[in-house]
């Protein structure tokens, strides 16, 4: 019996070994594509915070200029991920996209807390990609090394 199970073990673990990386990869550009493509058609709801933080950060910059900007930005993310050898330019790129959409959690605390560890439902949009760094470095870590 325990051979049994080893063995479905061992097909379950080689089914998840084979399908992460591309289901992996499709998460990405499902979160990045669909969260983007709203920012761009002026429907999502994270856009009182980014504006909000955009205003703070760069206020020379219009509002409605960069909430499509940085849609566009986010789309190019998800589509990089499932480009091959394009995740090379993803991974920076979602590294600085991961830094900026930390800062409301100490530039806009308002927004974000409404005690001290309790988020809003913006802040806890904003502690998930705590996951998405998870997948982007499993995703990483399956890249084969760059050749001299």
């Amino acid at each position: 019996m325990w051979d049994v199970i080893c063995r479905f073990d061992d097909r379950v673990i080689a089914f998840m070994r084979r399908v992460s990386g591309p289901i992996s990869r499709a998460a990405l550009l499902i979160v990045y594509g669909w969260f983007g493509a709203l920012k761009v058609f002026g429907a999502s709801p994270a856009s009182p915070l980014v504006l909000e933080l955009q205003h703070r950060t760069l206020p020379f910059v219009h509002g409605d200029w960069f909430m499509v900007a940085f849609g566009v930005f986010e789309v190019f993310i998800g589509i990089a991920f499932v480009i091959p050898r394009a995740e090379r330019i993803a991974i920076p790129l979602m590294a600085a996209h991961m830094v900026m959409t930390t800062l409301p959690l100490v530039f806009l605390p308002h927004m974000v807390w409404t005690a001290w560890f309790v988020p809003t439902l913006e802040g806890q949009y904003i502690i998930k990609n705590v996951a998405l760094i998870a997948v982007a470095i499993g995703i990483a870590s399956r890249l084969a090394p760059l050749r001299h």
